[in-house]
């Protein structure tokens, strides 16, 4: 089987088109390893992008107790995702737990490919989006092991989160465009998503959307501050992060159609955001359409 067959097996490449798995697997380095070798090194430069073939990866991170294992990679998994996106150093070590086989991509040579091909370059963005979303997930499942020693889940009867619309509540269409320009969309993505999005205002405290549900809508913060939290078994909702102005989130649900991974509610001084319904996102990040590169590449930033 060749390599462009190879990466067809793979979720993070299924969506390739026969022409794009032939230009990747060109590029690509097939490389055996022992297990204890260790393929990336905490605080090095992200250097390479690499897929597991074959094995297992454990990835850890140097403590000064010891080296803590924050999890593992297998066959059809990335690493060195995060620093080709963040152009950051890799954040832990990567070691082979067992004999393994990758395919390595040298991220310059990448980067001059994808640079040269929009096709391309949207193909490559949206196999880093699934893999460091799938990753995401995991890791807030894996919080609540932390707790529990099992995964948990909020209760099975999830109330309905949306708002009843207040028809006083209005936003200006510059104010709009003054959030999306700040992030240095094109004027397509600008207009689309200024004209296009509804805003809502949450007291403190109020639910944006509980973990567990479907979603049909992701959001941008315009004001104040968006709690982000996880259902803890037996201890309640715990902190994960908090989002400010311009930050995304919600978005993991439209694409990979997987129920909330986290709940969302508006923290002590209240948010405003902007709801981008799933139509309009399937339009902006239609991977045929090649709508919106700078959209999809600041998502897996902010997966990242």
């Amino acid at each position: 089987m060749s390599v462009a067959e190879l990466l067809s097996r793979f979720r993070v490449f299924s969506h390739f088109n026969e022409t794009q798995r032939v230009q990747i697997a060109a590029i690509g380095t097939i490389k055996k390893l022992e297990a204890g070798t260790l393929a990336l090194h905490e605080g090095d430069p992200a250097t390479q992008l690499i897929l597991v073939l074959k094995g297992a990866f454990r990835i850890q991170h140097t403590t000064q107790f010891g080296p803590l294992t924050l999890g593992h990679v297998l066959p059809g998994d990335l690493i060195g995702d995060m620093g080709y996106i963040d152009g950051k150093s890799h954040g832990a070590d990567a070691v082979a737990e067992t004999d393994v086989e990758v395919l390595a991509f040298d991220v310059e040579e990448l980067t001059a490919k994808t640079n040269l091909d929009h096709g391309l370059s949207t193909a490559i963005l949206w196999a880093l989006w699934k893999s460091l979303s799938g990753k995401l997930r995991k890791a807030n499942d894996q919080l609540a092991g932390f707790f529990k020693g099992e995964a948990g889940a909020p209760p099975l009867e999830i109330p309905d989160s949306r708002p009843l619309q207040d028809e006083d509540f209005r936003v200006d269409m510059a104010t709009k465009r003054d959030l999306f320009q700040e992030q240095q969309l094109s004027s397509l993505e600008i207009n689309l998503l200024s004209t296009l999005s509804r805003e809502r205002h949450y007291e403190p405290g109020e639910v944006i959307f509980h973990e567990g549900e479907l979603g049909d809508e992701m959001y941008v913060v315009l004001g104040g501050t968006v709690l982000i939290s996880k259902f803890i078994p037996g201890a309640g909702d715990e902190a994960l992060t908090f989002l400010g102005r311009g930050d995304y989130f919600g978005e993991m649900a439209l694409i990979d159609d997987e129920p909330r991974s986290a709940g969302a509610r508006a923290h002590d001084d209240g948010t405003t955001v902007l709801a981008i319904p799933r139509d309009v996102v399937d339009g902006l990040l239609n991977i045929e359409q090649v709508s919106s590169l700078r959209l999809l590449r600041l998502l897996c930033a902010m997966v990242a």
